[in-house]
């Protein structure tokens, strides 16, 4: 077997600088725990950044991908496949929906959203009608036309010229959407939770309020809950503890617990946007991935994981609000719903541990995270 430091070496030199390694090489997973290349164990808060709900080598998981791979791993979409559709009929039975299109990322489903939307508002007003707000301090991906829904500078520099047809505007602000809309308006997009833009949540009648603008405007509400949906707040999708549903929704991460999958959900009328020709994915809701994502699914909600999300989020509140007060110049305030170590933002400590993370994992990590913050600040 190849030593940790040749791996790293071979990794340096071959592949494109795009992210800060830390040096550690991960070979084996399990639950919430993975072992990297020099047998070193580590507890595992970050969860591929909100994707591997269910932990590592969750056996129902593994199971599926066994029995797919053996059985059909790749068809194209002019046929009709059975996992994509029950995945389908899954998700639009648990949420707002009434159809479903699946692609391979976050971004993708983004970019589906976001051709989705033009295409409806200009079938709906006029030929000019396609501007998309979006939220300061949001993130929505990195193609060229998510990193600039993105409104993030720090995201856009080198890049340009960045596509057109964006408006920017404040998070948890609507007096400021309600200024940026105007007749070339097609929609508002945003995060029910800012998940990159560190963890920032809004006030209650935030998107009560954006639904309200929407509907006024005759424009469509998008929401990106490529973070938060799939139990990570404590219900199945973020928007529900709002009490509004939107548009369009966005998923990935979470879906598939690691298999590459996106989803961009809407209702029949905006759907309908969509004719044959007009959008495609090859690979995008193929046997395997939609047969992976039919087995997560389902075990979320035969698990009752989002009851547990919650359990485990407000655990997880009060031990990090204990060690705040330990800590007040380290750790200034804690944020979240449900399951949110990654950095998010400037200064904020992401959590985000499998859903089916025990209590006593959540506590080792806790104490983990106090005995980092003891040495950090005196």
């Amino acid at each position: 077997m190849t030593d940790t430091k040749t791996l790293i070496d071979w990794a340096d030199k071959h592949l494109m600088t795009t992210a800060k390694r830390a040096p550690v090489v991960l070979v084996r997973g399990d639950g919430a725990r993975v072992w990297d290349s020099d047998g070193k164990e580590y507890l595992d808060f970050t969860g591929g950044i909100a994707v591997t709900a269910l932990g590592h080598s969750h056996p129902k998981v593994v199971g599926t991908m066994r029995e797919q791979a053996a059985t059909l791993l790749h068809v194209s979409n002019l046929f009709y496949i059975p996992q994509q559709t029950q995945l389908a009929k899954l998700l639009c039975d648990h949420s707002f929906a009434d159809r479903v299109f699946f692609s391979n990322s976050g971004a993708e489903a983004n970019e589906s959203a976001i051709k989705l939307a033009r295409k409806w508002a200009k079938e709906h007003g006029a030929s000019d009608r396609g501007d998309i707000i979006t939220m300061r301090g949001g993130f929505h991906g990195r193609t060229l036309a998510t990193v600039t829904a993105t409104a993030q500078e720090k995201y856009h520099h080198g890049f340009e010229p960045l596509p057109g047809g964006f408006k920017y505007v404040p998070f948890n602000d609507l007096r400021a959407v309600e200024r940026a809309i105007d007749s070339h308006t097609a929609a508002v997009m945003v995060e029910p939770i800012q998940g990159e833009g560190g963890i920032n949540i809004p006030d209650d009648g935030y998107l009560p309020g954006l639904r309200k603008l929407c509907d006024e405007a005759g424009i469509l509400l998008v929401l990106d809950e490529i973070q938060t949906g799939m139990e990570r707040t404590g219900r199945l999708w973020g928007y529900e503890h709002s009490g509004i549903e939107p548009d369009i929704m966005t998923l990935a991460k979470a879906l598939a617990n690691g298999v590459p999958i996106g989803a961009t959900l809407a209702t029949e009328s905006v759907a309908s946007a969509f004719t044959p020709g007009t959008h495609g994915s090859t690979f995008g809701g193929n046997p395997f991935v939609t047969a992976v994502g039919l087995t997560v699914f389902t075990t979320l909600m035969e698990e009752r994981l989002p009851e547990r999300a919650a359990a485990s989020g407000r655990l997880l509140r009060d031990q990090l609000e204990a060690v705040r007060g330990r800590h007040p110049k380290a750790a200034t305030a804690v944020r979240g719903r449900g399951l949110l170590v990654l950095s998010a933002g400037d200064n904020t400590l992401r959590l985000a541990p499998p859903l089916i993370t025990d209590e006593a994992t959540l506590r080792r990590g806790v104490e983990i995270i106090d005995q980092v913050l003891s040495g950090f600040v005196k």
